[in-house]
This record gives C-alpha cells, sequence and structure tokens, in this order.
C-alpha cells in the first residue's frame, strides 16, 4: 500500500542508488550526453526524499506535486525536467488519497507516462527513460492482484531488461540524437537510471 511512509521509503532508496551510481551515470552521459545524468538524478532524487521526509501532508497527489517542484528545483536538466513531469502527471491520478493500492498506483504511473508523452513528445522505442519506466508500469498495471513485493519485483526486472534493449535504437532526443545510428550498441543512460528507480522501489517494498 502506498502511504507518506512508504513513499519515503521508497526514496530514500532511490535516492542511495543514485548516489551510489552517480559516477556509472555520468560516464554512461559522457558517451552522447552533457555528461551531468549522474549529479542530476542524485540531486533530485536527494531533494525529493528530503521533501516527503519533512513533510507533514498525507494527501499523496500533494505529496508528488512537492516532489515534482523539489526534483526541478534540485535537477534543472533534461531528464531532470522529464522526471517531474512524470511526477505531476502521477500527482493528478493520487489527489484526495492518503494511501493507493497496487491499481491506483499503477493508473498513476501510467498517467505519469502520458503527461510525459503530451509535454515532452516522446515515446517507447527513443532510446530514453521511457524504455524502462513504460514495461515496468505495464507489468504492474497487468499484475494488480500479486502481492506489491511480488509486482515490483517483476516490475524492475521489465525496467532493466527494457533498458538494455536500448541498445539497438538510434538515439532520437537530445544531445544523443547528434549521434543518431552512432548511438546503436550504447545502452542509454536514462533508461538506466530508470531501471535503478524500479529497482531501489522493489528493494523498499521487499523490505
Amino acid at each position: 500500500m502506498l502511504t507518506r511512509e512508504s513513499l519515503g521509503a521508497a526514496l530514500k532508496g532511490v535516492a542511495a542508488v543514485m548516489e551510489e551510481n552517480r559516477q556509472m551515470l555520468i560516464e554512461m552521459d559522457q558517451r552522447n550526453g552533457d555528461g551531468d545524468l549522474g549529479i542530476s538524478m542524485a540531486q533530485g532524487y536527494g531533494a525529493a526524499s528530503r521533501f516527503v521526509e519533512g513533510a507533514q501532508e498525507d494527501d499523496l497527489g500533494r505529496l508528488f506535486v512537492g516532489m515534482s517542484k523539489a526534483f526541478n528545483e534540485a535537477a534543472p536538466s533534461t531528464l531532470g525536467t522529464i522526471t517531474s513531469l512524470f511526477l505531476m502527471g502521477a500527482a493528478k491520478a493520487l489527489k484526495g488519497n492518503a494511501q493507493a493500492d497496487l491499481a491506483l498506483t499503477a493508473l498513476a504511473l501510467r498517467e505519469g507516462l502520458n503527461r510525459i508523452a503530451e509535454r515532452a513528445g516522446s515515446k517507447t522505442g527513443e532510446k530514453t527513460i521511457l524504455d524502462a519506466w513504460d514495461p515496468a508500469v505495464r507489468f504492474l498495471e497487468l499484475n494488480t492482484k500479486l502481492p506489491a513485493a511480488e509486482a515490483f519485483a517483476g516490475a524492475a526486472k521489465a525496467a532493466r531488461a527494457g533498458a538494455d534493449s536500448t541498445a539497438a535504437m538510434p538515439a532520437v532526443h537530445g544531445r544523443a540524437a547528434y549521434y543518431g545510428e552512432k548511438a546503436i550498441g550504447l545502452v542509454d543512460g536514462g533508461a538506466v537510471a530508470g531501471a535503478l528507480v524500479f529497482e531501489a522501489i522493489a528493494e523498499a517494498v521487499k523490505a
């Protein structure tokens, strides 16, 4: 069940994982990007985690709005903006709820992805974080009757497989797009960051 407490625990785990993988993400991004991926993800999730930790609010929608703003201020990068859009989209579905079951959580995450598609014009198959997040959310949508630990473990595996699949894709967005077909063979750093998010959440839910 998603609550302020479980959200805080998950975010703390994600922030720790991003800090642990900061240098790896920087090096991945330096191949065909700005090289700031590890920094922006560590700062963004750290800020979001601190916001929830200090919040007195139980309304999940308002918490996600606050997370979105905190993330955007701490990580003013392309993926920082994308993540902020995702959180704001999820907030709309969660508004008025102090807790969310797996079905509502999956719906909120789908709304987050829809907001990215609407505002950023991105879709799966374009070598972005969506290639990790979309299959993860789809797994949750199809398995809402599973225990949360099993559902998120499966979502994490789907996210990692989706991230790995970006190696076969040309880049379409951002600085990486200048490399076009030359980006084939390289796993997208943003998608790897997306997989790390779901892997950290899965660990938090299991715990």
